[in-house]
């Protein structure tokens, strides 16, 4: 590449060739939506249906400003306001790569205690929509029953301190009470995170909260905002030196560009305070079947990668498209999301479970895509409650097989021991490492140590069945090795 460009609004119309731009005037862009939470992901799935809709002239009314709570979202917001939001989105396929400049996203609030310029920006009458990407663990919720867990600090503090809070969701609260009392229409609250009922949880987490300062703000949150369930998809690694230099090679410079694959989805039920953009006109599904397609893709492709990601971080590959290359890997994941997954996940407009699958497997093997498997072990300890737990509860409730799920629990223990199978230690994992990290330590001597954890798996310990499968799953991955233990299942003997 001859020249590289710098990635700035001035420079639009000298992106190298090959490169899509805007197809906008990003000066004719005005606020609608504030997102929380300025992940890759956001930046290559919501953001991109509506730089599509840009792209037609549409809805110019629903650009992004986009927040962040913690400390760590001050970086992320630098590296955005000295490219003018603007991101790179780089499509990898084994057919070959493709870039574009998505401008959709045209601010991004200072990161500051209290969230006061965040608070401010919702209770501006423009923004209808308030969306948010935290993970699935940032909802305040307790992995064993999906409660709310009025005691978390950050929830007593805002509890407290209502005017100055330090969670996402205590902002909203506050934005939502300057729009009541000066008679503003509340926005909706869209999560787009991968929870089942991910707009329930949300709801839950925002109501709930609120009525610990204000009940009577509580009711009419609860009256007056809508939280549409959602389902979101599309695989996005983390950026890191080599997803930059790949910009660079398309002779962009992007200090943040994002890197996906080719397929995206999005299914929303079509239940919002004051609005929305055209969505379905660049291949948003409106449907009221929303619990249904999460099922699906919940327990098949995010429950899927926890099958694979694991045993293949213990066996030292590194990446979700090198699980796939591994016979045995790509074995266990055929073998238990057909045998035992998809029995309990019913058909989509569109897609059997089989076919579902199909297209799972096609695209985790993606070689253009370098996924890692540390990424994709993130968090178990919502991952594997989310992910994972509810097909073995559907399976137990129907006397269906269990035993390929309780090995991927044995493998998930075996992971938090922190010791790879060659002796490489595992670095910290989770938020909960340590907690993790103790009674992975006490199931190697008895292995119903790690199913007492309640607060992960409520009472599945009491369950003979699956504690059984799961102790000697532990057992045997322990003694002879992650190896055999995949062989076992895939070869059991008569």
């Amino acid at each position: 590449m001859d020249e590289l460009i710098a990635l700035r609004d001035e420079n639009l119309d000298r992106l190298p060739e090959g490169v899509r731009g805007p197809r906008y005037d990003r000066a004719a862009l005005r606020p609608g939506i504030v997102h929380i939470g300025l992940g890759n992901f956001h930046r290559a799935h919501q953001a991109w249906y509506l730089h599509r809709l840009f792209d037609e002239g549409r809805n110019l009314d629903w650009a992004i400003i986009g927040a962040g709570v913690r400390p760590g979202d001050a970086a992320q917001r630098a590296r955005l306001l000295a490219q003018d939001c603007l991101t790179t989105l780089i499509e990898l396929d084994p057919a070959g790569k493709s870039a574009e400049v998505n401008g959709a996203m045209i601010g991004f609030l200072p990161v500051e205690p209290g969230n006061a310029a965040l608070i401010a920006q919702m209770a501006d009458p423009a923004i209808r929509i308030v969306s948010l990407t935290v993970t699935e663990g940032g909802y305040y919720t307790d992995p064993a029953t999906g409660g709310f867990d009025a005691d978390h600090p950050d929830i007593r503090h805002d509890a407290a301190h209502p005017d100055r809070p330090e969670t996402a969701f205590g902002a909203m609260i506050a934005a939502l009470r300057l729009r009541r009392a000066a008679g503003v229409p509340a926005f909706t609250c869209l999560s787009c995170d991968n929870l089942q009922g991910n707009g329930r949880i949300l709801a839950q987490t925002v109501v709930a909260l609120a009525r610990l300062s204000d009940p009577d703000l509580a009711d009419w949150i609860a009256a007056h905002v809508r939280f549409p369930n959602s389902m979101v998809d599309c695989i996005v690694p983390a950026t890191g030196p080599a997803e930059i230099a790949l910009a660079r090679e398309f002779g962009v410079d992007d200090a943040a560009p994002v890197t996906h694959e080719n397929f995206r989805q999005w299914v929303i039920e079509d239940d919002f305070s004051a609005g929305r953009p055209d969505w379905q006109d660049v291949g948003v599904t409106f449907s009221d079947r929303v619990h249904d397609f999460e099922t699906m893709k919940i327990r098949m492709l995010n429950g899927g990668h926890q099958v694979i990601a694991v045993p293949a971080e213990l066996l030292g590959i590194s990446s979700i498209a090198g699980a796939m290359a591994d016979p045995a890997i790509r074995g266990l994941l055929r073998k238990v999301a057909i045998e035992e997954i998809a029995p309990h996940v019913g058909a989509v407009p569109g897609y059997t479970p089989q076919a579902y699958f199909d297209l799972v497997e096609r695209r985790f093997s993606n070689s253009a895509i370098v996924d890692t498997t540390r990424r994709v072990a993130f968090d178990g300890s919502s991952r594997q409650p989310g992910f994972i737990l509810p097909s073995i509860r559907a399976a137990l409730a129907t006397g269906a097989p269990v035993a390929g799920l309780a090995l991927v629990s044995a493998a998930w223990a075996r992971y938090c021991t922190g010791i790879r199978e060659d002796g490489s230690a595992v670095a910290p994992n989770d938020p909960n490492w340590a907690r993790l990290h103790e009674s992975a330590r006490a199931a190697q001597e008895r292995p119903a140590a790690w199913l007492e954890m309640t607060w992960i798996y409520g009472d599945l310990a009491q369950d003979t069945r699956f504690a059984g499968a799961f102790a000697g799953w532990l057992e045997h991955i322990h003694g002879q090795g992650m190896a055999a233990a995949i062989d076992a299942y895939l070869n059991p003997t008569s």
